[in-house]
């Protein structure tokens, strides 16, 4: 740690790939105080080009044995995710993972139980959604209180529009075999995981993925699934990469109004007293509790992939708190399995899931994957 502390981290970038390739220049050019890029690793060493003085590897193992990294970002393709990051618990190096952190949550167990944080190892994933100040400010509201009961929350996010030219860019993109999922995996790991942070985890899901329903894909394009609380609190969760332009709304019905997320702030209709406590005590039949607007302006979108990238070099140098710790990236992958399971298997899907379960019914999908 003294070492650390003197002359920084040392990052190895695995996987140049748009995410990777990004990471690894806001570290090389020094926006991540406390970190210096050290190595990059990518299968073709075509892309070493654009890191000129930074050592090269086209094997990742070999990146990892080199002596040259205290840590690795990994950002290769999901199924590589487990196998990447055990090998680099493993050697005793720091690991931050691109999201989702697996594809199934069998893979999430193995790649958790790899984990020893009494190695005093740093274990993050890059959720950077939880830095934005809107779902920050509405954390701090739920968890103190001040929302009441959540009765209701829906989330409709179909403002991830990708044409055909986006899936035929590559032949693992959109395929069982390839990525292990669509809308889902690829595109709404961020959403799933502020969801649970938000608001936990259910105990039911229901959910009709339509596969390919607007794509020339094999996986989900388009997911409508409701969630169920063990308070009784409903959640409806709305994806699709098939709608332009589309929205990204988050609304909450709670005891004390009706919160809404907007672009620049949280839109808040407070009651004067709580909805269930109005209901009981009002004589008037038609009547509804009076409320008043308020309104939490939070400016910007916080620090994004940089924020957590700081906060992981902080971690390591300064045992700061994680935004974001690797095992909590378990809670997204097992709402997406469950939703995919649901409408796989035509039921409402208890969670937690049977891991076995998910990933043989995956399997059998892999196999039958035309690419």
């Amino acid at each position: 740690m003294s070492d650390l502390r003197k002359n920084g981290v040392d990052l190895g970038v695995i996987g140049l790939g748009s995410m990777g390739e990004s990471h690894a220049r806001l570290v090389a050019e020094g926006k991540v105080p406390g970190m210096r890029l050290a190595a990059v690793c990518n299968r073709s060493g075509a892309a070493f080009s654009g890191f000129p003085g930074i050592r090269g590897f086209t094997d990742p193992i070999a990146l990892m044995d080199s002596g040259l990294v205290d840590a690795v970002l990994i950002a290769t393709p999901h199924y590589s995710h487990t196998p990447l990051a055990v090998a680099a618990l493993e050697r005793g190096l720091h690991v931050l993972l691109e999201k989702p952190i697996a594809v199934h949550k069998a893979e999430c167990e193995r790649l958790i139980a790899a984990y020893d944080p009494a190695r005093g190892r740093v274990f993050a994933a890059m959720f950077n959604q939880r830095t934005d100040p809107r779902y920050v400010k509405l954390r701090e509201l739920i968890k103190s209180g001040e929302l009441g009961p959540i009765q209701r929350v829906q989330w409709v996010i179909t403002d991830w529009f990708r044409p055909e030219a986006y899936y035929r860019s590559g032949g693992w993109r959109a395929t069982w075999s390839g990525e292990g999922g669509g809308v889902l995996l690829n595109q709404c790991p961020h959403q799933l995981d502020l969801w649970q942070w938000l608001f936990g985890m259910p105990r039911t899901v229901t959910a009709s993925c339509q596969f390919g329903r607007f794509h020339d894909i094999e996986v989900e394009d388009s997911v409508t699934a409701m969630l169920e609380y063990d308070n009784g609190c409903q959640g409806v969760f709305v994806a699709s990469t098939g709608e332009a332009p589309g929205e990204n709304r988050l609304s909450l019905a709670c005891d004390r109004g009706l919160l809404v997320v907007e672009r620049d702030g949280l839109r808040f209709a407070r009651t004067e007293v709580p909805v269930a406590e109005f209901s009981r005590t009002t004589d008037e039949r038609f009547k509804m509790p009076d409320t008043r607007d308020l309104w939490f302006p939070c400016e910007g979108r916080g620090e994004q992939h940089p924020g957590i990238l700081k906060n992981f070099a902080s971690d390591i140098l300064d045992g700061d708190a994680l935004i974001a710790p690797a095992v909590e990236g378990i809670h997204s992958v097992e709402l997406a399995n469950a939703m995919l399971l649901s409408s796989l298997k035509h039921r409402r899907q208890s969670l937690p899931i049977d891991a076995a379960e998910y990933e043989e019914e995956l399997e059998r999908l892999v196999n039958r994957s035309s690419r």
